[in-house]
């Protein structure tokens, strides 16, 4: 029979007993999180789905959340661009999505992510689990923190080690043709690189080209979510002489014979993720707020209380 400390009033014992269950007892649902294509949610194995709309101090994420236990897992999956594909790059609510991840409880996030690839032995059709980003977006807010609060995170190394390596495990073992590392050039777009942009991100010695990853693993560092990237290889920018230059209709071929496989990846990984976090992510802000605790601005704590409410007690 569990007793609550003394001094614990009847209006405190429901707050305690939820402490000590959370501390003390072994939770073995874990919540991940995957950000994509609209179809990625729709696979075998995928029981009790429901939408579910979540509202953020940072407006409207990009769509409802699809939630369905897969085995053990919890899933929160979430189409980038909207059901449709109605918001371009630029439009994208980075900072609602993962919000609302957090919010639903999500740990972990698997990005899918259709990018064109740098080198030549990154051929269309393979897989690149990135490990490093290189930010050439103007103009997307990427932080949660401003307003009378400051906040600065550790970025050196921008995804989750421990996820990336399960990621390629699970994409080795669905058969797919995948490189461990690389790094993964973000451009604004709508548009895609010109030759001379093209070959100068070549020349950086970049893997891959994209317009979606950041600043999402910006984000899901400050908010303590591990997270990794599957991204699919779908051309060769237009560097590549001798190939054609990229082209959507070209994109969207590569993108829908890829589906399947991104689905028994993350089918594969979901269960091969440990239930215990032995990374650096769930402790990543817990030096990183600079601004004295009595100037913060009450609406500015209200509204990253999800976030760091726990470092400013």
């Amino acid at each position: 029979f569990l007793l609550p400390p003394r001094g614990v009033g009847r209006g405190g014992v429901c707050a305690w007993i939820n402490q000590y269950i959370a501390e003390k007892i072994d939770m073995t649902v874990k919540t991940v999180g995957v950000i994509g294509g609209s179809g990625l949610y729709e696979m075998d194995g995928l029981k009790k789905v429901k939408a579910v709309r979540v509202t953020t101090p940072f407006g409207k994420p990009s769509d409802e959340y699809i939630t369905g236990m897969l085995g053990d897992t919890k899933m929160v999956f979430l189409p980038r661009h909207g059901r449709g594909h109605t918001l371009s790059p630029s439009e994208v609510n980075y900072r609602a999505n993962i919000y609302g991840m957090k919010k639903l409880g999500v740990e972990w996030i698997i990005s899918v992510s259709a990018v064109g690839s740098m080198k030549e032995h990154i051929k269309p059709g393979h897989i690149v689990v990135v490990d490093q980003f290189f930010d050439r977006t103007k103009g997307r807010p990427s932080t949660f923190f401003g307003n009378g609060i400051v906040g600065h995170i550790e970025f050196a190394d921008p995804v989750c080690h421990n996820l990336s390596k399960t990621l390629h495990q699970a994409a080795k073992d669905a058969g797919a043709t995948v490189h461990m590392g690389g790094a993964y050039v973000c451009i604004e777009g709508p548009q895609f690189s010109t030759r001379a942009e093209s070959n100068v991100y070549r020349s950086w010695g970049v893997d891959v080209i994209g317009m979606t990853n950041i600043p999402e693993a910006k984000l899901a560092r400050e908010a303590e979510i591990c997270y990794a990237t599957i991204a699919l290889s779908t051309d060769y920018d237009c560097w590549h002489t001798t190939e054609e230059s990229v082209t959507v209709e070209m994109i969207l071929a590569t993108i829908k014979a890829n589906v399947e496989m991104a689905r028994q990846i993350i089918k594969n990984a979901a269960p091969a993720i440990a239930a215990h976090r032995g990374c650096k992510c769930p402790g990543a802000m817990q030096y990183a707020v600079l601004t004295d605790r009595k100037k913060i601005p009450a609406k500015a704590k209200k509204e990253l209380a999800l976030l760091i409410g726990k470092y400013l007690k």
